[in-house]
Parts: structure tokens; C-alpha cells; sequence
């Protein structure tokens, strides 16, 4: 029997999400004070930057939509799919969000949009054809707790600071920011190591993030199905899964790897340097969770 679920804001999730925001503003900030120095460029340093993320903002889920190929459906289209996502809407007390399917083998989903009005939940075939009904659910689950916790355009805007970094840095590289690099061999050294810091500290700081926020919607998932042990068992299932698909399936993935509910990778890399907590260290977490919930 599914205890009730009464949601409680996460506040460990929520610190670390204006933390990482916080951070990367002021790493972005002292990034462009050097550029500044060198350049005296304020529409490259703010202007574009600046319209590119609001951009960025506004259009994230039909950029990610687009990117990874899915297609919204209805629930004449995909009724079982349908009918759990909304079931699990009305539960939250959140908007319906839409429905898409990306035609892939790769058993996996995510959650996208920049606020619960505008979400989507996407999932792929391969997780409709290779999971049950209970293990469907606790997936999707998941991806309505992202939406619940609104970690999506957080992770969105969070990334795009690292990927405006390293545009204007590329920039820089074409046209030759800090003038005549014959003659301010010193001024373009420290544009490459600064950006070179910026990129890495913020790099490492949304990967953090990305680890923490899957662990807040496991639980999520758990105390909303009140089933933890389905989405243990889903998660075994496409781990075991993902070793048999096709590198192409993978690499094609890879982009939008922090926003699936599994690392698109066969590889076992170091957990510091991944988007996503280790299988076992989740299934470690749901565990517990699942004790304490028997323990109520």
C-alpha cells in the first residue's frame, strides 16, 4: 500500500543550489574583470553573455527537447505513460507536465523546463520497453521531484556559466582579446590560466550539484511511491542495461548526461568527476530510506 506523500522541501538541495549559483556568479565576475583589463570590451564581457542566458532561460526545454530528439505525445499516443505522469502530478499538487518520447534504445528519462508550468518529462523506448509498470513509475517519480524541487533550470543555468566562460575565452582566441599577442605575450598567459581556473572550478561545482540533486530525487521518489525497492530495482535493471547498448547510443547522450536519471556511460569513472552518484552508493541511500520507512 503507497503511504501519502506529503513533500517537504529540501533544504539541503536548496542551499547547495544558491551556493553553486552564488559561486559561479562570482567566479564568472573575477573572470571578467580580467577579460575586462584586457579587452575594455563590455558588450562581449556582458551584453552577448548576458542575452545569451536569458536565451538560454526561455528556450532550455525546446533546446533539449530538439537535442535529444524527442517527440511530445498525448494520451491517445502513449496512454499507460500518460496516465502514470499525471497520476504522480495530481499526488505533488503540481501542473501536468508534458509528455515526450525519444526513439532510443538507451533505457532512460529527464525532466526539463525552466519552471513546473513549462516542465516536460521525457523518456526514452528503451526504458518503456524494458521496465515494468511499478519500475516505470519510481523513474518518473524521480523526474517529478526534479520538477517539484525545481533543480532543472538551476542545473540549465548553471551550466551555461561555464559555457559562456568558455565562449568568450574562445572568442578571445579568434580575436586576439588583450591586443598584439607579440606584444602582450604576459596579458594573454593570464587570460588562459584564468579561464582555465574558472572552467574547471565550474565544472566541478555543477557536477556536485548534478550528484546531490539525484540524491534528493531518489528520496523523493521513494517517499512518493512509498515503494523505495522499485527504484532499486529499476536502477539495477539499466545499469546492467547500459552496458550492452551501442557506443553511438552513448556518445550522442553525453550532452545532456547530468539531466538523465542515469549516467549515459559504461564507464566506472572516479564518482568526483561524474554528473551522477555511483549506482551502489544510491541504492545504498534507498536502502536506508527504506528502513527508516518500514521503521514508521
Amino acid at each position: 500500500m503507497q503511504r501519502k506523500y506529503i513533500y517537504k522541501r529540501d533544504w539541503g538541495l536548496q542551499f547547495r543550489m544558491a551556493v553553486t549559483m552564488i559561486l559561479l556568479t562570482l567566479l564568472y565576475l573575477v573572470f571578467a574583470f580580467v577579460l575586462f583589463a584586457k579587452s575594455g570590451s563590455a558588450v562581449l564581457l556582458f551584453v552577448i553573455p548576458l542575452a545569451g542566458l536569458v536565451f538560454q532561460y526561455f528556450m532550455s526545454d525546446k533546446l533539449v527537447l530538439a537535442s535529444a530528439g524527442a517527440r511530445i505525445v498525448n494520451a491517445q499516443q502513449a496512454p499507460e505513460l500518460y496516465g502514470i505522469v499525471q497520476r504522480l502530478a495530481q499526488q505533488v499538487d503540481l501542473p501536468m507536465p508534458r509528455v515526450a518520447i525519444i526513439d532510443n534504445s538507451m533505457p532512460n528519462a529527464f525532466a526539463t523546463g525552466r519552471s513546473p508550468k513549462h516542465a516536460v518529462i521525457a523518456v526514452t523506448r528503451g526504458l518503456l520497453n524494458q521496465l515494468d509498470p511499478d519500475q516505470l513509475t519510481a523513474v518518473l517519480a524521480h523526474e517529478m521531484t526534479h520538477i517539484r524541487n525545481r533543480d532543472m533550470v538551476v542545473m540549465t543555468m548553471a551550466g551555461s556559466f561555464a559555457a559562456v566562460a568558455a565562449w568568450i575565452t574562445q572568442w578571445g582566441l579568434w580575436f586576439g582579446i588583450g591586443g598584439d599577442r607579440r606584444n602582450n605575450n604576459n596579458g594573454f598567459a593570464v587570460i588562459l590560466i584564468v579561464s582555465a581556473v574558472v572552467a574547471l572550478l565550474s565544472h566541478m561545482l555543477v557536477l556536485a550539484l548534478s550528484r546531490y540533486r539525484e540524491y534528493a530525487a531518489d528520496r523523493g521518489s521513494a517517499l512518493l511511491t512509498g515503494q523505495p525497492e522499485q527504484l532499486q530495482s529499476a536502477l539495477l535493471q539499466i545499469s546492467g542495461t547500459m552496458q550492452r547498448i551501442p557506443n553511438q547510443d552513448l556518445r550522442e547522450a553525453q550532452p545532456l548526461s547530468a539531466l538523465y536519471f542515469a549516467a549515459p556511460t559504461k564507464d566506472s569513472l572516479m564518482e568526483l568527476f561524474s554528473d551522477h552518484p555511483s549506482t551502489e552508493h544510491r541504492i545504498a541511500r534507498l536502502q536506508r530510506l527504506e528502513q527508516q520507512m518500514a521503521s514508521r
